[in-house]
């Protein structure tokens, strides 16, 4: 998997929500014998043999044909997000800090729309494979210069005192047949919360590897 900086940029709104998840949506399923779906909090994640590359907050599966690339913002250098690139379309990943209890996804929702609103796009909210979702629209403007529609769907999903927000760009966002496959790379993603305290919606933090280091931008 190869690794590329991107400075912080993005055309659908940062969230920040989370309540806290029932652990055994990330044990065995005892009945039937098998493991169950992710995200999976660092803690409770099953042995599924997969190697996963270690982002401190995050640790992501690597996958055929797609990017990992890491948003970094230009004037701290912090690492803002993760996002999964392939020709079809993107997946971006954030964590962040969750009270025990709550449910701050349904209260961050709202201002996700609204934020779209007074941008002039709308969110619509639907249900999906992992719970409440939106379905944005927003008309950006092309490196070109051209007008054009961004579609997304952003969904939260809670953990123990931890939400992974994941948008879906490009065909993910609208095509159910390709949207499955990259469903399934969500799945896979293990959240590592850590014992510090932290405020609620505060973002986890993500450690830019040695490796992604040595091949940013400018070096070789």
């Amino acid at each position: 998997m190869k690794f590329r900086r991107k400075s912080e940029k993005s055309d659908v709104p940062a969230a920040e929500a989370g309540d806290p998840g029932d652990a055994t949506d990330a044990a065995i399923d005892e009945e039937a014998g098998q493991l169950a779906e992710g995200p999976f909090d660092i803690d409770d994640l099953p042995d599924d043999g997969v190697q996963r590359v270690d982002l401190g907050s995050l640790l992501i599966a690597p996958e055929e044909g797609r990017e990992l690339r890491l948003q970094v913002d230009e004037s701290s250098q912090a690492v803002q997000a993760v996002l999964l690139a392939g020709p079809d379309g993107a997946l971006e990943l954030r964590a962040f800090a969750a009270p025990r209890n709550g449910d701050l996804w349904t209260e961050v929702r709202p201002q996700l729309a609204a934020d779209l609103a007074r941008r002039g796009g709308t969110a619509t909210e639907r249900e999906g494979r992992f719970g409440t979702e939106l379905v944005c629209q927003l008309s950006v403007q092309t490196a070109e210069g051209r007008a054009a529609n961004q579609s997304s769907r952003i969904i939260g999903i809670n953990g123990p005192r931890w939400m992974l927000r994941g948008t879906f760009l490009g065909r993910p966002a609208t095509d159910p047949d390709t949207a499955a496959a990259w469903e399934d790379t969500l799945t896979k993603v293990v959240i590592r919360r850590g014992d510090h305290a932290m405020p609620a919606g505060d973002p986890l933090p993500v450690v830019l590897p040695d490796s992604a280091r040595r091949t940013a931008p400018g070096e070789s």
